[in-house]
């Protein structure tokens, strides 16, 4: 069972996202919160696999909340859901450490495969997020390029193998079977991948990945 910790200042937001997570038999929203402190004390108590955060709310907003419950508990994912698409919200949550980006706008479908992605180690970004990130890729290049692969060199083969199957998207359950090793061996790469290479969260690995021509 995925656990969920809902944040959402507006009733009715919080109501809708609700009745579509209850409607899959393996999430449970175990708290709500309507302001960023309340989320961040809710993910404090609960302890959730994955946290979904509106980006606008009162007293704290939701990027200072990711923020904290990232420096908290990081092994609890940060879904950023929201009805704004601008790029320095976008680079804000990816800088955070957010490991999934999703528009209120959105079909439900991608919040439950973003649940269900995060809560498995993987990344997860809402179609039109993901546009933006392979645009902002292509600017500048041959000069991240560069400097992604020098970074890269610094890992051993196996762990060059693991990142490159990170930046495919891979959960650490489907790279454990592509490389037939437990879960907890992949696990292991990716916290000393992440280490190396100075990497927040999965998402800043697999932009790594693509910038160094793995992927």
């Amino acid at each position: 069972m995925i656990r969920v910790v809902l944040a959402d200042d507006e009733t009715m937001i919080r109501a809708g996202v609700a009745a579509i997570l209850g409607a899959d038999a393996g999430i449970e929203v175990v708290a709500e919160a309507a302001d960023g402190r309340e989320a961040v004390e809710q993910v404090r108590l609960t302890r959730p696999d994955v946290v979904l955060l509106d980006i606008r709310m009162p007293a704290m907003d939701g990027l200072a909340a990711a923020e904290e419950i990232r420096r908290l508990l990081p092994e609890t994912g940060v879904i950023m859901l929201t009805t704004f698409g601008e790029d320095a919200y976008i680079e804000r949550a990816l800088g955070l450490g957010a490991s999934g980006f999703l528009l209120k706008s959105g079909d439900p479908h991608e919040l439950l495969a973003g649940i269900h992605a995060v809560a498995g180690g993987a990344a997860f970004l809402a179609p039109k997020v993901a546009q933006w990130v392979i645009a902002r890729l292509s600017g500048g290049q041959l000069a991240r390029r560069t400097a992604a692969r020098e970074q890269v060199e610094t890992l051993t083969a196996r762990e060059r193998e693991v990142l490159t199957l990170v930046g495919s998207g891979l959960s650490n359950a489907d790279i454990a079977g592509h490389l037939f090793v437990v879960e907890g061996t992949v696990k292991a790469y990716v916290s000393t991948i992440l280490s190396r290479l100075g990497a927040k969260n999965r998402v800043q690995a697999a932009i790594l990945a693509h910038e160094a021509g793995l992927v």
